[in-house]
Parts: C-alpha cells; sequence; structure tokens
C-alpha cells in the first residue's frame, strides 16, 4: 500500500494571512507544508535540515524585515543542500525591477499578490517537477 509522495512546500512571508492561506489551502490539497514568518528563522530551519526536510519548492516574500527575500533566494542558492530547491517569489510588488531582481537572484518564477490559488499550485506543481530533476541523488 503506497502512499503518495506529498510535495513539500515551505513559505515564508511576514504576513500571517499569507500564511494561513498557504497552510489552509496546500494542506487541503494534499501538500506538506511548512511556514515561516521570519526569514531568519527559515534561514536557520534550511541550514540545519535533514535531508528528508528539506522542502521541494519554497514560497518567498520579497519584502521582509531582517532579510529581504531576493537576499535569502541567493543565499538558499548558495549553500549545497538547497542549491537545487526552485524559489516561487511571491510579492505586492509587480514592477519590471523586482522581476528582474528575483529571477537573476534565484527565482524561477514570480507570483504578484492577490494570487488566485489555482494559479499558484499550478506554478508549485511545475516547480516541483524540476526539483524532482534537479535534486541530488541519495
Amino acid at each position: 500500500m503506497g502512499e503518495e509522495t506529498k510535495i513539500k512546500v515551505l513559505a515564508v512571508d511576514d504576513d500571517e494571512t499569507i500564511l494561513d492561506i498557504y497552510e489552509t489551502g496546500l494542506t487541503a490539497d494534499g501538500y506538506a507544508i511548512k511556514t515561516f514568518s521570519s526569514p531568519k528563522r527559515a534561514r536557520e530551519f534550511l541550514l540545519d535540515a535533514a535531508p528528508p526536510d528539506i522542502p521541494d519548492v519554497i514560497l518567498m516574500d520579497i519584502m521582509m524585515p531582517g532579510i529581504d527575500g531576493i537576499s535569502l533566494m541567493h543565499e538558499i542558492h548558495s549553500w549545497l543542500n538547497t542549491a537545487h530547491i526552485p524559489i516561487i517569489a511571491v510579492s505586492g510588488l509587480n514592477d519590471a525591477a523586482t522581476l528582474n531582481d528575483a529571477l537573476l537572484f534565484g527565482a524561477m518564477d514570480y507570483v504578484v499578490k492577490p494570487f488566485e490559488f489555482d494559479f499558484l499550485e499550478t506554478k508549485i506543481k511545475k516547480a516541483y517537477e524540476l526539483s524532482k530533476r534537479r535534486a541530488p541523488k541519495q
């Protein structure tokens, strides 16, 4: 009796309402979701995470206190154990410079808030397929 593998999503956003939307919607649709309202705590988690806890996909807000999302994306992709993880930038910012920076520093895609949940899920599934191809073989 094989259990279908859940897509592991890590979401980083300083807006608790957005995190609640992720947790409610993604959990209901069968995803394993871990959320952080603090980019610093998300950073610590990823640095210390054991291989089974490494997410398949990361949803990253851009504007956050302490560490902005673009800087954190750049860091995540510089670490050996997380370099392969696709990151989807999710932001209220909709200007070309922010989009360009996000894509330049590691985002594979960009979603503007407010978003349609089905649209976000399509992006997550696409990112997961990429993640499976990029993941280190264990």
